[in-house]
């Protein structure tokens, strides 16, 4: 069972009065909806004490969603009412926080709120491209098929995700382990060797002496070391968040990394492309629909080169002439687009640009794997082996330094 904690809130009672107090549960989505089960809209909920880490069941994470719209739109199809398919689902849940918000959608439902109304409550969990789909769903009177869409896309989504950490994940963790391998022996063996090497009195070769001044240098400034890197990091992660001009030349520059910019721009492709069919399938507006796909494409440059191409859009040119415009999108995208726009079928041609980016992105992230392996083993054996190299020169020399 999770572990309550100390909240206070604040909100609205029956009578239209403000109120407030303290409750003890395992987090505020269970506050809430404590809350409104006493027929209290809350305005505040807030945690007494932080802590430094979630619990792990306290967590909602994306492919939760995933697996809520899958189930939501399996129930909808076999013919299960909206609140009650909310209420099983809630009880089924593993996670405690995921049952609550569950319970909060079920508990606006019930009350006559429309699902894509509750939805918007949490821009965390459910983003504008999910709310709008719902409330297309709704207005056309096919929640079940939209959730079958939503559930298609969110689990793509996810899959393409984890490919993408799939591909970063192995060549991270050799140089992780690489530099601490490296530190070790630099701080703590080298410096044995120099102490042993110093007894005899012998002349080093340039490439130990050379080894043997970086151990110094680690030693003494190694603290300063650590020092900059946690302050360049802060400052790094501190002006990504406080600056648009940053991130899009960051974004640009992972663009232009071999192997791995490839990905990220098939990736983005693939975001673009499957988020427009969704939303030209469930009847969203072009103009409309080109917002939510620039917020899916995950990369700045591609996202302000959609943004640019619904200008142009706007402005009466065709939605090909505009995409090509940017010349950020393939020459295939631009051509099945226009036959798209040509035929009425632009969902239907989106889907194939997206099946056919994800299948490249497959093909990269295999090709990327079998890559990198030998070269991070080449990398580690080149460091570890250099330093060894370098601490047994001496020893070579050792028997004219005893004669």
């Amino acid at each position: 069972m999770a572990k309550k904690q100390r909240y206070h809130w604040q909100g609205i009672n029956k009578n239209g009065q403000t109120v407030s107090g303290i409750m003890y549960e395992s987090s505020q989505l269970a506050v809430k909806y404590q809350l409104q089960r006493q027929g209290i809209q809350p305005i505040r909920v807030q945690r007494k004490r932080s802590s430094l880490f979630n619990h792990a069941n306290q967590t909602i994470r994306a492919a939760d969603i995933a697996l809520i719209t899958r189930q939501l739109a399996t129930m909808l199809q076999a013919g299960i009412p909206l609140l009650q398919s909310l209420q099983l689902i809630a009880r089924t849940a593993t996670k405690t926080s995921l049952a609550h918000l569950i319970n909060l959608l079920a508990i606006d439902v019930e009350s006559g709120q429309p699902l894509s109304l509750a939805l918007k409550q949490f821009p965390a969990q459910f983003n504008d491209l999910y709310c709008d789909l719902v409330q297309a769903g709704e207005q056309m009177g096919e929640l079940a098929q939209v959730f079958a869409q939503l559930a298609v896309y969110a689990e793509k989504a996810e899959q393409l995700k984890i490919k993408i950490k799939k591909a970063l994940f192995y060549p991270a963790l050799v140089l992780v382990v690489a530099a601490v391998v490296t530190a070790i022996l630099l701080l703590w063996v080298i410096p044995l060797f120099e102490e042993m090497y110093d007894n005899f009195g012998a002349p080093l070769p340039l490439f130990t002496q050379a080894v043997i001044g970086l151990s110094r240098g680690l030693q003494i400034y190694g603290g300063y070391l650590v020092v900059a890197l946690v302050v360049l990091g802060y400052g790094f992660m501190k002006a990504r968040r406080s600056s648009q001009q940053w991130r899009q030349r960051q974004d640009r520059l992972l663009l232009k990394l071999p192997l791995l910019g490839g990905i990220l721009k098939k990736a983005a492709l693939t975001g673009f492309a499957r988020t427009l069919a969704a939303t030209f399938a469930a009847g969203i507006p072009l103009i409309e629909g080109l917002i939510l796909s620039a917020g899916a494409c995950g990369n700045r440059v591609y996202r302000q080169a959609v943004l640019q191409a619904r200008n142009d859009v706007i402005a009466g040119l065709p939605l090909h002439q505009a995409l090509a415009a940017s010349q950020l999108f393939p020459e295939l995208l631009v051509q099945l687009t226009m036959i798209g726009e040509e035929t009425g079928v632009i969902d239907d041609m989106m889907q194939k640009v997206a099946s056919i980016y994800e299948a490249e992105v497959d093909t990269t992230v295999g090709a990327l794997a079998s890559l990198i392996e030998p070269v991070m083993m080449l990398v580690l054996g080149i460091l570890v082996g250099g330093l060894v190299i370098a601490m047994y020169l001496p020893i070579f020399g050792l028997g004219n330094a005893i004669n």
